[in-house]
C-alpha cells in the first residue's frame, strides 16, 4: 500500500526535483546557501557538498551576490553534483537579457540541475564595479512566468515552440516578510506564486513575532496552500553583524533584545548558534512554514551543529 500511495505522488510531480519530492511527501525540507568564490576554483564547493549532503536537501548558489563578480551559479551548481549536492541555481535579473536568461536555464538543466530560484539581484552600486550598467530586460515576476512557461508551455517567452526537451525545473522565488507596508507583503508574495513560483525562500528572520504576524496574512489567503513557504535563518557570528543589519540592510528587522543578548555573551559563535536553533525550533511551529532555509554566509561549519541542534536528522531519502 505504502508503495502504491509513493508512486501516486510522485505521478502528479512536475518535475525530477528532489525538493519537490520531499515537499510533496509531506516532509519539512531543510535547505542551505553556499557562496561561489570569487575566482575560477571549485573545489571548495565539492568539498562543501560532500560534507554536507547529508545535512541539508539542497544548496542554494547565489548569482553574484551584493553584486560582485564570483564564480557562475550553474557552473557552481557542477561542482555541487560532483560532490554529490543538490544544487538550486540563483538567477538573477540585473545581469541577462531574456535570450541570456533562457539560453542559460537550457544549460543548466542539460547538466542535470533541476531547481531554480528566481530573484531581481542586489543593485550594482553594492558591488565591486558600481559604473556597471544594470539589465532588468524582465523582472523577477516575469522571470518566474518564464521558466515555468518553459516547462509548461514547451515555449520560449517569443512563444517559439521548444520542439524537444524543455526544461521541467521546479521554481523558486523569494520574499521579504519585513518590507514597507508590512500590510501588501502578502499581496506581493501572491504575485509571484501567480506567476508559477512553487517554493519560496524569505529573507532572513530574526523577528519571529513579526514574521508569525506575515504568515497569518499568507495562510488567510490561501498561499501556503499553492506554494511551499521555507523560512530563512541567517546565523551571526557577532553583535557587529546584528547591528549592522538593523541600520544599513533595508528591510532587517533586527530586535533590540536579540542585539543586547549578543552583547552580554562570553562567547558569540556559540550563542550565535543557539540562536538560530531557537529560531529554528520556532518558526517550524508556525502554520503554512513547510520549511527551513539556512544561509551560513561563509561559516558552513554552523550548518550541522544547526541541523542537528533544531533536530533536523537524519534527513529523509527519496
Amino acid at each position: 500500500m505504502s508503495e502504491a500511495v509513493a508512486i501516486d505522488k510522485q505521478a502528479v510531480l512536475k518535475t525530477e526535483s528532489k525538493l519537490e519530492k520531499l515537499y510533496s511527501l509531506g516532509h519539512f525540507v531543510v535547505t542551505g546557501e553556499l557562496g561561489p568564490p570569487q575566482h575560477s576554483n571549485g573545489h571548495e564547493l565539492e568539498h562543501h557538498a560532500h560534507e554536507l549532503k547529508d545535512i541539508v536537501d539542497g544548496f542554494n548558489l547565489t548569482d553574484n551576490q551584493t553584486a560582485i563578480v564570483r564564480l557562475s551559479s550553474i557552473a557552481a551548481g557542477v561542482h555541487v553534483l560532483k560532490g554529490g549536492g543538490v544544487p538550486i541555481i540563483q538567477m538573477t535579473c540585473r545581469d541577462r537579457n531574456r535570450i541570456a536568461m533562457q539560453s542559460d536555464l537550457l544549460g543548466a538543466y542539460s547538466i542535470g540541475i533541476r531547481d531554480v530560484l528566481c530573484l531581481s539581484g542586489d543593485h550594482q552600486s553594492f558591488g565591486n564595479h558600481p559604473t556597471s550598467k544594470n539589465v532588468y530586460d524582465v523582472d523577477s515576476v516575469q522571470l518566474i512566468s518564464m521558466v515555468k512557461k518553459m516547462r509548461d508551455d514547451k515555449k520560449f517567452l517569443s512563444d517559439a515552440v521548444i520542439k524537444t526537451d524543455e526544461p521541467r525545473f521546479f521554481i523558486g522565488a523569494v520574499e521579504n516578510p519585513f518590507g514597507d507596508p508590512f500590510e501588501f507583503r502578502a499581496i506581493r508574495l501572491e504575485k509571484k506564486v501567480n506567476a508559477g513560483a512553487d517554493f519560496i525562500q524569505t529573507q532572513a528572520i530574526f523577528d519571529i513575532e513579526k514574521f508569525a504576524r506575515f504568515m497569518e496574512m499568507v495562510v488567510a489567503r490561501g498561499i501556503h496552500e499553492r506554494t511551499k513557504i521555507t523560512a530563512g535563518i541567517l546565523p551571526v557570528r557577532s553583535v557587529k553583524a546584528l547591528q549592522y543589519m538593523k541600520k544599513d540592510v533595508a528591510g532587517m528587522e533586527i530586535p533590540d533584545s536579540l542585539i543586547e543578548r549578543m552583547k552580554k555573551t562570553e562567547d558569540p559563535k556559540k550563542e550565535g548558534i543557539q540562536v538560530a536553533i531557537e529560531m529554528c525550533n520556532e518558526l517550524k511551529k508556525i502554520p503554512g512554514v513547510a520549511g527551513i532555509h539556512i544561509m551560513p554566509v561563509g561559516w558552513e561549519a554552523a550548518l550541522p551543529e544547526i541541523v542537528k541542534g533544531a533536530g533536523f536528522l537524519p534527513r529523509p531519502k527519496v
